[in-house]
């Protein structure tokens, strides 16, 4: 496993906004989104290559380091670049599942592999992420090939405990996700998570004033990105 970083934080995204975690990143991609915020992990891989005993060693030890008396944390979070991709990942998962870890996966839902996971956290991508023309034209048609993923969106979504994260920049953005979810009946609003794009508090805040209402309005939830608000846009948060 080609792993970016592993270190300890609080969860600024989702159901589990807040929850104290071991975050474990591994590097490598199958698409490269415009406003990826990790290219460490997706446009540029980097990392070293551990065994999935040194990496469930080293979450171990991250999650003991806490304050005199204060227990292990049991919540880790495994993010990229893509996990799913990895093969590695299912005998991870099941490793850290018999140590009595939480297990939510960061995804972008275009591969499946059957690992154990308490929480699949999907994050669909729109339009929006095509990459540049300007910037890597030889990634546009490959990104708009995987991006969209449907057949293994319904199966993670049957398989696993679910949320669905889209990144929103514009009012037509909200249009593009309400055609999106048409075609998937099946899966609960109540469930999808709408998050402003940006890594800047006050671009975050603009459109918070108008995304927070429309899912009010749909019956959607609003997500915002409270690490950046607790820790500002820097690695290993």
């Amino acid at each position: 496993m080609r792993i970016a970083e592993i270190f300890r934080s609080l969860q600024g995204e989702g159901r589990l906004t807040g929850v104290e975690s071991v975050f474990v990143r591994v590097s490598g991609c199958n698409i490269r989104c415009r406003f990826c915020d990790t290219r460490y992990a997706s446009w540029e891989p980097e990392g070293d290559y551990f065994s999935v005993e040194e990496v469930v060693a080293i979450v171990e030890k991250t999650a003991r380091e806490r304050t005199a008396g204060e227990a292990a944390l049991r919540h880790v979070v495994v993010t990229g670049g893509e996990p799913m991709m990895l093969p590695e990942m299912v005998p991870f998962c099941a490793e850290l599942r018999q140590r009595g870890m939480h297990i939510t996966i960061e995804t972008a839902g275009t591969c499946y592999q059957p690992v154990q996971c308490d929480l699949m956290a999907v994050s669909p991508k729109l339009s929006n992420s095509t990459p540049h023309m300007n910037e890597a034209p030889e990634w546009i048609g490959l990104h708009n090939r995987n991006r969209a993923a449907p057949d293994i969106l319904r199966r993670l979504h049957a398989e696993y405990d679910c949320q669905f994260k889209f990144v929103v920049n514009s009012p037509a953005d909200c249009a593009e996700v309400t055609a999106y979810l048409a075609d998937f009946p099946e899966i609960d609003r109540r469930r999808v998570l709408l998050m402003p794009m940006g890594t800047k508090l006050e671009e975050l805040a603009a459109k918070a004033e108008w995304l927070d209402p429309y899912c009010m309005e749909h019956g959607l939830t609003f997500c915002p990105r409270r690490h950046i608000e607790w820790f500002g846009s820097h690695r290993g948060t």
